[in-house]
């Protein structure tokens, strides 16, 4: 073997190592690009979802010890340590989430009274509640209302639809529809190498 022959096989070896390396460093590249699309997909898909379950926002005031006991417009009897609310017009039975603006604290509480139509408070919570969102204390608190999931937004939106609902945002979430799974291909053109032969797929 002249010296020739040895440059040029050192230089083949060379050739498909880099061009491995290359091939590595591309499948990665390929790979941290699907994560990134998919978890913009969820954070965007998340994001809407959260914002369509809003249904009001107002002040929140909790039930005094007075009303221990006392019927509720549902005709359920009132307990300060039940997780309940009133609230002037969404229907009886409706589960919301009432989370608190000044800390994030939630609570899950179904509707099962009526506050007064001259109310300045969207929504009455029992004390349990609302010492789990830790507003006692304040007596009063901003709060954003939601509907407790998607099948009660549901509920919600076809209780409504052929009633008056000022004041309160009620619109349907649109899903996402199912597709079937594809593999995407990204894939560049890629060299295949042999040993003495470089070839163009």
């Amino acid at each position: 073997m002249n010296l020739l022959q040895a440059k040029t096989g050192f230089g083949q070896e060379l050739a498909f190592l880099l061009v491995k390396r290359a091939e590595s460093v591309f499948s990665v590249v390929k790979f941290s690009i699907l994560v990134f699309f998919f978890f913009c997909l969820m954070c965007q898909e998340a994001y809407a979802k959260g914002d369509s379950l809003l249904i009001q926002e107002g002040i929140a005031s909790f039930y005094g010890k007075k009303f221990h006991g006392k019927k509720t417009a549902s005709g359920e009897i009132f307990y300060l340590d039940s997780l309940t609310a009133a609230h002037k017009r969404l229907p009886l039975g409706t589960w919301v989430r009432v989370i608190n603006q000044k800390n994030g604290l939630s609570v899950v509480v179904r509707i099962n009274d009526r506050l007064p139509p001259y109310s300045k408070r969207q929504i009455d919570i029992s004390r349990a509640a609302a010492e789990r969102i830790e507003m006692v204390q304040d007596g009063l608190a901003k709060v954003r209302i939601e509907a407790l999931d998607l099948d009660e937004l549901d509920r919600l939106v076809e209780y409504y639809s052929d009633k008056e609902h000022s004041g309160l945002r009620i619109r349907p979430f649109h899903r996402v529809v199912p597709i079937s799974k594809r593999e995407l291909d990204l894939s560049l053109k890629k060299v295949k190498l042999e040993r003495n032969n470089f070839l163009l797929l």
